[in-house]
């Protein structure tokens, strides 16, 4: 099956093509994170991702566009108290949301049979939420959706990518969960 993997950094993709390539998939890897904050943060993670892309002659599409005032115009949800959801819970939904639909688009318009994401692997991400919104989208573009739980894979992802000397980050990529990491605050992302 041809399948467009979305790419959120290097230490996460590691495991993640590591599983697609022993259930013998196609893939190509896309990079698209306008959530990632401030730019040198999202230049590090790209261009690692550019290094292990040629290291592992993979194809790789780019929609390089750094993207602080549209994440920020796309994501910016005060919600009144007593609505039932953070304004955190909910600038994730949106964010995921951005991502996945570029990703099941351009899956669509270069025929890929399926989409998914690296954000999968992460233990720290809302997977039924990914998975709904997958399933949304692909539904909508006519792609299918791949859900894979990859957590098992995570320690592992990151040791390897710690080794190969990719770069890595100390929080999810957007600003508010970098003031959470720096600030230590629990919320969102």
């Amino acid at each position: 099956m041809k399948l467009l993997l979305h790419t959120c950094c290097a230490p996460c993709s590691v495991e993640c093509i590591e599983a697609l390539l022993e259930e013998n998939f196609e893939f190509s890897l896309f990079w698209y994170n306008p959530n990632i904050h401030p730019y040198t943060e999202y230049r590090s993670r790209r261009d690692s991702l550019k290094l292990l892309a040629e290291e592992r002659a993979l194809p790789l599409f780019e929609e390089n566009e750094y993207g602080l005032r549209y994440f920020i115009n796309e994501t910016f949800c005060p919600v009144p108290k007593g609505i039932g959801q953070s304004s955190e819970a909910l600038r994730c939904a949106l964010c995921y949301r951005m991502r996945l639909e570029k990703t099941a688009a351009l899956a669509k318009e270069k025929t890929f049979a399926a989409f998914s994401t690296t954000l999968l692997i992460s233990p720290y991400q809302n997977h039924e939420l990914i998975k709904h919104t997958g399933e949304e989208l692909a539904a909508q573009y006519g792609v299918e959706f791949l859900y894979r739980d990859f957590r098992q894979r995570f320690r592992r992802s990151r040791e390897e990518a710690r080794k190969a000397g990719y770069y890595m980050q100390k929080y999810c990529g957007c600003i508010f969960s970098e003031e959470e990491r720096y600030l230590g605050k629990k919320g969102g992302a």
